[in-house]
């Protein structure tokens, strides 16, 4: 089976939807399928030359809506070429253009809107929301009543996005992503970890990695941090992961005026064997974020045996519960606050029963072969259905 993967950028610096992409269609490779990518990168993208499978970089594009009139004219061109496309991620010209090719070619799509329908995006840019409502009857809502399937990641995240338009019509599944576990040797890439950041060996590490953004909620980290682990030297904050929105500064600031200045190290984005290392030399890893689709760094860290400190509003932290693979709170401060407390409190035979259960959790829930194996056979029902075609453009209507 021949997959196209349609995603507004390939780019690792973009975040959790580029690097779900990457990681599933490497597995679907490994599968049997060919996979390749469409994206609105531009032309001359780096990692575009150096990805394990094709990307096809259509941009540049410049505006918000990220427009390009190289896309649908390609998709037109070569969609018939693959047996089903695949669309990743919602707001922006790639998920439009998509829509337009297949019911033109008559070739099945499937989407994976990655947390993008959350009802938290209503209440934290209600500004955005309006505008997304202007676009959304005859943008988004058909892009997702037409498609094959409407694949969630989570029940969570099936269920939440019910919530934040009432037109709303979509052939929903559930469907796991999952992540590879840790390449290399532990012992390895917390040695390669430590050669960069030698003052950083023999302490006792909390790692949050992720995007630096106020929804990932790195704030609370740092104050709930410097409440918690006042007074104790041996522990240090690690906040690794890109910068995005200019926000790092006044992060560093809120460190200096909490005496946590000394204790807590941004490192910008990680990777490879440094960012495993990260990982790997952790005590717990720590999000308190307040809003988090799948969450694939916390699937990683419990391939890294570490047990995760997350809030109630990353969606898989009923898996993390159920497995006692880690610590669960509201993303407020107190809620961030209480997850190092009880940490703090346990005993090292609490402790490290937790971290035993890390990797069970991992292997049953979130290991990529078997996440892959269910994606490619969804796909492959799917391409076998074929599309399902509308008499108009009114809601409901729908006739195979």
């Amino acid at each position: 089976m021949k997959i196209l993967q349609v995603v507004s950028s390939m780019d690792p610096r973009a975040g959790g939807v580029t690097e779900a992409v990457r990681q599933m269609s490497e597995a679907a490779i490994a599968l049997g399928c060919e996979v390749e990518a469409a994206t609105l990168d531009r032309p001359d993208a780096h990692f575009a030359k150096t990805s394990r499978f094709p990307i096809h970089t259509l941009g540049p594009s410049s505006t918000p809506f990220a427009y390009t009139r190289r896309m649908l004219p390609w998709l037109l061109q070569h969609g018939r070429s693959y047996d089903v496309l695949v669309v990743n991620g919602l707001w922006q010209y790639h998920s439009f253009a998509v829509r337009q090719a297949a019911r033109k070619l008559g070739i099945p799509y499937v989407v994976f809107p990655h947390g993008m329908l959350d009802p938290y995006f209503k209440i934290a840019h209600p500004l955005k929301h309006l505008k997304k409502w202007l676009y959304w009857p005859w943008g988004d809502y058909r892009v997702l009543r037409d498609a094959a399937s409407v694949c969630f990641t989570t029940e969570e995240e099936r269920i939440a996005a019910r919530k934040s338009f009432w037109l709303y019509q979509a052939k929903e599944k559930v469907l796991n992503l999952g992540v590879a576990p840790p390449p290399g040797d532990a012992s390895a890439n917390r040695a390669s970890f430590y050669r960069r950041y030698p003052e950083l060996a023999g302490k006792r590490l909390a790692v949050f990695l992720g995007r630096i953004h106020p929804k990932k909620g790195c704030d609370l980290a740092i104050r709930a941090f410097a409440e918690v682990f006042a007074g104790d030297s041996d522990w240090h904050l690690l906040i690794a992961g890109p910068d995005q929105v200019g926000w790092q500064p006044e992060l560093e600031r809120l460190a200096a005026s909490l005496a946590i200045a000394g204790r807590a190290t941004f490192t910008g984005m990680l990777s490879g064997d440094e960012k495993w290392g990260a990982l790997q030399a952790a005590e717990f890893f720590f999000l308190p974020s307040h809003q988090e689709n799948f969450g694939m760094v916390v699937a990683e860290a419990l391939a890294c045996q570490v047990p995760v400190l997350i809030s109630d509003k990353i969606n898989i932290w009923r898996e993390v519960t159920e497995a006692q693979a880690g610590l669960v709170a509201p993303d407020t401060l107190a809620g961030a606050t209480s997850l190092l407390r009880t940490w703090r409190a346990m005993t090292h035979i609490q402790r490290a029963n937790m971290r035993a259960k890390t990797l069970a959790c991992f292997e049953m829930k979130f290991e990529i072969r078997q996440a892959a194996a269910q994606l490619v056979e969804t796909l492959r029902q799917l391409a076998a259905l074929g599309t399902p075609v509308r008499l108009h453009d009114e809601p409901g209507v729908l006739v195979k």
